[in-house]
């Protein structure tokens, strides 16, 4: 089942380089074979809050694209907690200091490698430190 970054959600919903290829790889899933964390809930409004402070997007689209993230999520994704147990794994990815992590990505990949699952995503440097940890990982 495909663990889907932030980054592919961001992409999808809103306007970027990615976002028609990554609206198209959504509609080719399962609705039933995604999923998404209780931490990308967070870091999806961060990215949007960031968006608009650049001026990238203004309140409404960031209205709009919170409201199609929140019927995404509940009519198509599985929702992950994050638990204490997830932030210790996460730390222990973060351990390999070589990989460079910030906490948020190694908090991504101690969800994947938790729950058994192929992380999907858009950053480069995720997937390599998530293929370096032994996570499977599927750069789109």
């Amino acid at each position: 089942m495909p663990y889907l970054d932030t980054s592919v959600l961001v992409a999808a919903l809103t306007t970027e380089a990615n976002t028609g290829r990554m609206q198209e790889w959504l509609a080719a899933q399962r609705a039933d074979d995604l999923a998404i964390s209780a931490w990308v809930v967070t870091e999806f409004s961060a990215a949007l809050s960031i968006k608009v402070r650049t001026g990238a997007i203004d309140g409404v689209r960031r209205s709009v694209a919170l409201a199609a993230f929140a019927q995404l999520s509940s009519a198509s994704f599985r929702m992950l907690p994050v638990t204490g147990a997830t932030f210790r794994s996460a730390a222990r990815c973060t351990d390999q200091a070589r990989l460079g992590l910030r906490a948020g990505d190694a908090l991504h990949l101690a969800i994947v490698m938790d729950e058994g699952l192929v992380l999907a995503t858009l950053d480069k440097r995720l997937a390599e430190a998530g293929a370096a940890l032994g996570v499977p990982t599927d750069l789109l």
